[in-house]
């Protein structure tokens, strides 16, 4: 079975049938950096982040490119805020966004373009827009797109021209000529700093947030390539707006289009604008990384679902179940084999549009079979197909002792006193002392080979 995606352009399942073969090149629309990221962000990376990793398991050559946005209004704005350079704000965020995906296991992307960097190719971009009459300059010193000169506008999210017109909020004195018409350039304002403005044949400004990835992805992977990506809410106007941008200058763009679904709070989608947001920094005080990891792993990428403690409790417990079997069987270093039936059927959930729950699925059957036979080989197959996922390749203990750091001699100092108080026959004394560990979330377990112990 060969590797099926869900293209967003045309609403169905496709063969993904790269330009080159042998080879895929994606682009995914990344982070504005003005502040922490939140775990609605993570959801978009933790999706592409698995769509990357499936394809170059599957054997293809990867160019994967995510950009950063390091210039808009809320960056220029928390600039001001914090009386600091842009650069310094951005970098800032640059490293600390790094930080948290690292800690959930994101993989860094082939390449980071950063908006700022590329202003040179969204002016070429833009001279050639206007060149072919797609482009036009405002009275305000603006260059906008015309999107009723651009026919395929609206194919991506299925949305008609007049009803879009009739919902769209335009000030009457912005220089457009059409409401719909979005900026490929923006006049500098007099009081903005200097480092939010770049000189341009259109007059000094800086570029509209459209442009960047029209620009960056051609830069970077060619005219035409194989995957876009990004949340669902950017499908309209967002992606919309590169589609009429790039295809408008001649580029065929993008082939294949994927969306990933939102991660909820309450029904409602977790962002900054509605409050309901939780960092990722917060939540990694109180879970770690590999768990937040297992939480969206358990979610078809494109299907929305609730953020909240309880599913990630239950979720940790799932991931503490496949460790305890790892950690009773240690795993024998295996290669995949994908004809082997649990490999097989972990490949055929994969294929079919990035399917981690049925992929997950395999990992419990495989669970169960380690438990029952003892199997090294299927505990290494249980581990090398789990690391496909990013997931269960941290020693066993280490996971299920939950990194206790110091806390980890205290709990052993108190084991070989409860040890000390059954050679004594004070079995009371023994017993409170496992009951003052479990009280702490502590669980022992009494072997032949002695008393080991997990955080439960």
């Amino acid at each position: 079975m060969s590797l099926r995606v869900y293209n967003s352009l045309s609403r169905a399942l496709e063969d993904f049938v790269p330009r080159e073969s042998g080879k895929a090149a994606m682009y995914v629309c990344g982070m504005t950096i003005y502040d922490l990221c939140h775990m609605g962000h993570l959801r978009m990376m933790m999706a592409f982040d698995v769509v990357y990793r499936w394809l170059k398991a599957s054997g293809y050559e990867v160019t994967y490119v995510r950009n950063i946005t390091d210039i808009d209004d809320k960056i220029i704005k928390r600039a001001l805020e914090r009386n600091m350079p842009i650069a310094a704000l951005t970098a800032e965020m640059t490293a600390a966004m790094h930080e948290d995906f690292a800690r959930v296991g994101v993989e860094r992307p082939t390449h980071e373009p950063r908006a700022t960097q590329y202003v040179p190719q969204m002016l070429a971009l833009i001279e050639r827009l206007e060149a072919r009459g797609l482009a036009y300059r405002a009275a305000n010193g603006d260059v906008n797109y015309s999107v009723r000169k651009f026919a395929g506008y609206g194919r991506l999210s299925g949305k008609h021209l007049d009803d879009l017109r009739a919902g769209e909020r335009v000030a009457v004195d912005d220089g457009k000529l059409d409401p719909l018409d979005f900026v490929l350039w923006k006049a500098a304002k007099a009081d903005e700093p200097a480092d939010a403005k770049w000189a341009a044949p259109f007059g000094e400004g800086r570029p509209g947030w459209h442009i960047e990835c029209s620009a960056m992805s051609c830069a970077l992977l060619g005219e035409s390539f194989d995957i876009h990506g990004g949340g669902a809410d950017l499908q309209f106007p967002h992606h919309e707006n590169e589609i009429a941008q790039s295809q408008g200058a001649g580029y065929p763009f993008a082939r294949y289009w994927l969306h990933n679904g939102f991660l909820n709070v309450d029904g409602e989608k977790m962002s900054k604008s509605l409050g309901n947001f939780f960092t990722i920094r917060d939540v990694l005080q109180r879970f770690d990384g590999e768990t937040l990891r297992f939480f969206m792993l358990r979610t078809h990428y494109r299907r929305p679902f609730n953020f909240s403690d309880t599913h990630l409790e239950d979720a940790r417990t799932a991931l503490t179940r496949l460790y305890t079997a790892l950690d009773a069987v240690p795993p024998a270093e295996v290669a995949i084999d994908w004809a082997q039936p649990h490999a097989a059927a972990f490949k055929a959930a994969m294929d079919e549009d990035f399917g981690t729950p049925g992929a997950i699925a395999v990992l419990f059957e495989l669970v169960n079979e380690v438990n029952r036979e003892r199997s090294a080989g299927k505990a290494g197959l249980l581990k090398a197909l789990a690391g496909v996922l990013g997931v269960l390749q941290q020693p066993p203990r280490a996971y299920l002792q939950g990194g206790s750091g110091d806390d980890g001699a205290w709990i052993e100092a108190r084991i070989a006193a409860r040890a000390a108080a059954k050679a004594a026959k004070d079995f009371a004394g023994a017993d409170a002392i496992r009951a003052e560990l479990a009280a702490r979330g502590i669980t022992l377990k009494d072997g032949a080979g002695g008393t080991t112990w997990v955080k439960s």
